[in-house]
């Protein structure tokens, strides 16, 4: 069960390529980007969903922008590979820069989610002594 539909993905984003993408293509980049917050939550999203069972707004938007992300990096080789090109009349250029697409940084909206458990163990102490 995904958590967004194809639908809202659309609606949310502004680019033409997610818009244009098919929704079988969008349900795959939905579950990649599932599998992405679930991994940088420690934990299944079914854990922190409201009493109600619904998705809490600030974990819909992070999987919102990480479906966004992964719709657009699988929808074309050149943003994969760091191209940027722009066509404007019957002029265009291309750039490669080196640079690829970045991953959206959700830290802010997902920091009240992350397992307590898991954040204990980040906090690590490191000892030496003298042999």
């Amino acid at each position: 069960m995904s958590y967004i539909t194809p639908q809202e993905l659309k609606s949310y984003s502004e680019f033409e390529a997610v818009k244009e993408r098919s929704d079988d293509s969008l349900s795959l980049d939905i579950i990649e980007a599932e599998s992405d917050l679930e991994s940088t939550l420690r934990q299944p999203i079914s854990e922190v969903l409201d009493v109600d069972e619904k998705l809490p707004e600030k974990l819909r938007i992070a999987l919102l922008k990480l479906a966004q992300f992964f719709a657009l990096i699988n929808s074309d080789d050149s943003i994969q590979k760091g191209y940027t090109s722009e066509k404007m009349s019957d002029y265009s250029y291309t750039i490669g820069s080196g640079d690829s697409l970045k991953k959206p940084d959700i830290s802010g909206l997902i920091n009240g989610f992350i397992n307590e458990d898991v954040q204990k163990l980040k906090k690590g102490l490191f000892r030496m002594r003298g042999i």
